[in-house]
């Protein structure tokens, strides 16, 4: 099938990768060409808008920052809602508002397009090797023929409703594991005084009922950022994470919800952005809050 990947930051080109891996033939935007050069030194096909790009595939998967640059590559020029959509499937796997979700995904349905949201749970590793959890939203015959590429990217999927209810399941599904991430920088300070092997300390913790599936991938990383070593490729950066925490506040807030904790772990993330670590995997957030609490005690 001609598969076209709208958006090739981290999770898009590891989407991409694993599709290209299973035999699809594809295709690929960026606002930014140079971040599709990996893809198209291997095979992809590079196309110079988001319109063209829907006109060249049969099927389309969308993978953007956030609610702004969504609504710039739909509804800009020559943005994906310009393009000949009757016929075309779009997955929308970003993380987004769910009103935004509704909007864009009714947007292409009155065009004659099929629309999903399938936003994600996972980070590249699993993308690359087809084992990410998805969070489908959408009507049932256009879930049906999205059905055969979900599954050769996700080890586990669920259809959890119409548009906008896989937008709100992932940002239900992400506010605890951000927030843990902050938590456990929090208890990696009270324990400082007892000057352990940051192998050992990371193993303790790792090993108790209040810990994350996450930490079996991300607990010797964070132990390597303890120690001083170089922590290797971001799976997840902290303004990504930053951007998923602000949406998950401000959805809480349209449905008139509070989210204290979740706040609260906001303000961390956006201390962290702001001392430059942006680009850092969010669970540098973690290792961040034991050496600012180490260095107002010095």
């Amino acid at each position: 099938m001609k598969v076209g990947v709208c958006g090739t930051g981290r999770m898009g080109s590891s989407i991409a990768q694993r599709l290209m891996a299973v035999g699809h033939e594809v295709a690929v935007w960026n606002r930014d060409p140079a971040k599709t050069r990996s893809l198209t030194d291997t095979g992809a096909k590079l196309f110079a808008s988001p319109a063209e790009l829907v006109e060249g595939c049969e099927a389309i998967i969308v993978m953007l920052l956030n609610d702004a640059a969504t609504e710039a590559v739909y509804r800009g020029p020559k943005g994906i809602l310009t393009g000949k959509l009757a016929g075309r499937l779009i997955i929308d796997m970003s993380t987004l508002r769910p009103d935004t979700m509704q909007s864009i995904g009714t947007a292409v349905t009155q065009q004659g397009g099929g629309f999903v949201e399938c936003p994600v749970g996972g980070s590249t590793v699993p993308a690359k090797e087809g084992k990410l959890f998805g969070l489908v939203g959408g009507a049932r015959g256009d879930v049906g023929r999205a059905m055969p590429i979900l599954e050769q990217l996700c080890r586990r999927i669920e259809h959890v409703g119409e548009l906008g209810a896989g937008a709100t399941m992932k940002l239900a599904i992400n506010l605890p594991l951000l927030v843990y991430w902050q938590a456990l920088g929090e208890a990696l300070t009270i324990c400082e005084p007892l000057k352990l092997a940051p192998d050992r300390l990371i193993d303790i913790l790792s090993d108790t009922a209040g810990t994350p599936t996450a930490m079996k991938g991300r607990g010797a990383v964070i132990a390597k950022g303890l120690s001083g070593q170089p922590r290797g490729e971001t799976a997840f950066g902290i303004s990504a994470a930053k951007k998923d925490l602000a949406t998950a506040v401000q959805f809480a807030a349209s449905i008139h919800a509070a989210l204290p904790v979740a706040s609260s772990a906001l303000a961390c993330f956006e201390e962290a952005e702001a001392a430059g670590l942006g680009e850092a995997d969010a669970t540098t957030v973690s290792v961040r809050w034991l050496q600012r609490n180490a260095s107002k005690s010095n």
